[in-house]
């Protein structure tokens, strides 16, 4: 609570963030944008997809990586979408592909480089943010059927994915064991069907989508091996599968690490971060003037007591 009570204050407050920019016509189409403190040459932009179990996503969840990435004069972008019951997996995918057009259009009017622009997404924004991108690959795939496209896949340097599922079908059950259960979980997937098809490591498998996952950007799948919530499995099988299709992808696994600490504890805890400077080396990479001003950046500051972030550790249900 200390922690997130200060990042409250910055979201709230600050004069850098700009809160619920409309970005469709749905009342969820919201996103914030953490901008940096100092104006100068285009910044380079990260769209970020929250998590929330696709039932309590939303994108004041983003705050802390926001606050922590301006501060390293990059943009960041929390899109909103439709949560169930207001809305199924199907909607959501379509608010978030929304929210990256609306982003990869505007950019500019906010400061944002064009020619750098990444998208991430954390947990159920994973699965999310992963199936809009394929989605939007295979529409480019296939101009033949005259779909409308408002972005591209070329627009985008990176796709980043932290402690995200990526196949329905070897999750479901694990989720009904979680709490997430089976009759909700296939609501919220538009049944049985559903599970297929929005499971984009099912869908790159297929030949037809060959030419899409020829388009895809560099990915890079983050996840915990003590994640009980989404097993690191998980991440461990996308990458497979996307490199066997000839994506090019990578994983990286932070041993001991649970489905909340790498977006929670460890940035409130300060200091070094692995996943953070990773982050930050990957979007800054050949900018030699920020790399030179991250080598002088000072540590972070912590936010919340050690014993309070082992206290939740212990009693988190994640």
């Amino acid at each position: 609570m200390p922690g997130f009570l200060q990042v409250a204050y910055y979201y709230f407050f600050s004069s850098q963030v700009r809160r619920s920019v409309v970005y469709g016509d749905q009342p969820r189409n919201r996103l914030d944008l953490f901008l940096p403190a100092n104006s100068g040459k285009p910044k380079p932009v990260v769209i970020f997809v929250t998590g929330g179990a696709w039932i309590i996503g939303y994108k004041a969840w983003g705050s802390l990586l926001g606050q922590q990435l301006a501060e390293r004069d990059i943009i960041v972008a929390c899109i909103d979408y439709r949560n169930f019951p207001q809305g199924t997996i199907g909607d959501m995918v379509e608010d978030t592909s929304q929210g990256i057009s609306f982003v990869c259009n505007h950019l500019a009017e906010y400061g944002g480089d064009p020619n750098r622009i990444y998208l991430m997404g954390q947990s159920a924004g994973a699965h999310i943010s992963a199936c809009a991108l394929l989605e939007q690959a295979i529409k480019e795939s296939e101009p033949e059927k005259g779909e409308s496209i408002t972005w591209s896949v070329s627009q985008l340097k990176a796709y980043f994915g932290l402690s995200g599922g990526y196949n329905l079908l070897n999750l479901v059950d694990h989720f009904n064991n979680r709490g997430l259960y089976r009759s909700i979980f296939l609501s919220i997937m538009e049944g049985e069907q559903g599970l297929q098809r929005f499971s984009p490591e099912v869908q790159i498998q297929d030949k037809s989508t060959r030419d899409a996952v020829s388009r895809l950007p560099p990915i890079t799948l983050f996840h915990g091996t003590s994640d009980y919530s989404i097993p690191s499995d998980a991440s461990k099988t996308f990458v497979d599968a996307l490199q066997r299709a000839g994506a090019q992808a990578k994983l990286i696994l932070y041993e001991g690490k649970t489905h909340t600490d790498l977006f929670l504890q460890d940035p409130l805890r300060g200091g070094k971060d692995e996943l953070f400077d990773h982050l930050v080396s990957v979007i800054h990479a050949g900018d030699k003037e920020a790399l030179d001003k991250d080598a002088m950046a000072p540590p972070r500051r912590r936010l919340v007591p050690e014993f309070l972030l082992k206290l939740a550790r212990k009693i988190s249900p994640f």
